[in-house]
């Protein structure tokens, strides 16, 4: 069979013939696959630079998808540890790890969706008390998991959500989305602007995250007032210096949000209602489709704003 495959963790996988992955165990399920997208999970595990890459040379990519299971179900589908990836036209799944789809859903949109309104969906409702009626800045905004956050955080009630990205094109669509305010990151007004939020969901991280949580502090009129600032992407870089009079001068609590912070049961618990979110179309991504044969071509394509999905 065709498949996408990673033969040097410094170089885009290839699309060439690789053996068809067959079921070792009972617990076990091949599927044709149907739709696989290409999010930043799978490019940090296909380098070895995520903190989740255990693979071995060579191997297929990709995280997720949707296909179409060997009972004849649509199946979304999360891989397990272990398993072969999604970018080919065959995998192995384990169908506790998926979700039947409904025949009249876009499988490209779900495989789109999933994984980047993931990110937003567990860390507002798996590791904060998140309450209608509160409010949240969302920095990174404009890419495409923040995109999707604007519209989670929307859906689960927040008050008041401020988007904050560097494209101001792209920032002006976000109120069409449900956000309340948009600033780019560098205006002075952010901390301001900022100042009584309740929850942060931070995609870019890195060097002047100490600084933007000083900017928004400085202005904060009761400092008891707890902020939890949930860490749930790099774009910016996995080190970010924290001053040590932030902390105690401030109810501050910094925590992440991904694989192992949240519980692999509890994601698939949350799975469900995510799903019949997108499938309604009530959660909106822009996607580029484009054939898992010119996967090489748009492997480090750079377009931060839509989700480019691969189809056998």
């Amino acid at each position: 069979m065709k498949a996408a495959v990673i033969t040097s963790f410094n170089h885009p996988p290839q699309y060439a013939d690789i053996a068809e992955p067959v079921p070792k165990h009972i617990q076990e399920m091949q599927v044709d696959v149907l739709a696989a997208g290409l999010h930043h999970l799978t490019r940090g595990r296909a380098s070895g630079a995520h903190y989740s890459s255990d693979a071995v040379l060579p191997f297929v990519p990709g995280v997720d998808g949707v296909g179409r299971g060997a009972d004849g179900t649509l199946r979304y589908f999360v891989q397990a540890p272990g398993q072969p990836g999604s970018m080919a036209e065959k995998t192995v799944i384990m169908p506790e790890y998926s979700l039947r789809l409904p025949e009249v859903c876009d499988p490209i949109r779900v495989a789109a969706a999933m994984n980047p309104a993931m990110a937003s969906w567990l860390a507002l409702r798996c590791r904060t008390g998140f309450l209608p009626g509160q409010k949240v800045l969302i920095l990174g905004a404009t890419g495409s998991s923040g995109q999707m956050a604007v519209q989670v955080a929307l859906y689960q009630g927040a008050a008041g959500i401020i988007a904050a990205g560097r494209n101001q094109q792209k920032l002006a669509a976000l109120a069409d989305l449900g956000a309340t305010d948009t600033v780019t990151l560098t205006d002075p007004k952010l901390g301001q602007l900022a100042s009584e939020v309740d929850v942060v969901l931070d995609f870019i991280w890195g060097e002047n995250t100490g600084k933007l949580m000083m900017s928004l502090l400085k202005y904060r009129k009761d400092r008891t007032q707890q902020l939890t600032w949930i860490h749930v992407g790099s774009m910016a870089g996995e080190e970010a210096p924290i001053p040590g009079a932030l902390l105690r001068s401030a109810d501050v609590q910094i925590i992440g949000s991904g694989l192992g912070a949240v519980d692999a049961q509890e994601i698939l618990t949350e799975l469900p209602l995510l799903v019949s979110e997108i499938v309604s179309g009530r959660l909106f991504i822009d996607v580029n489709v484009v054939p898992l044969s010119e996967v090489s071509c748009v492997w480090n394509m750079v377009n931060s704003s839509e989700r480019i999905v691969l189809t056998p």
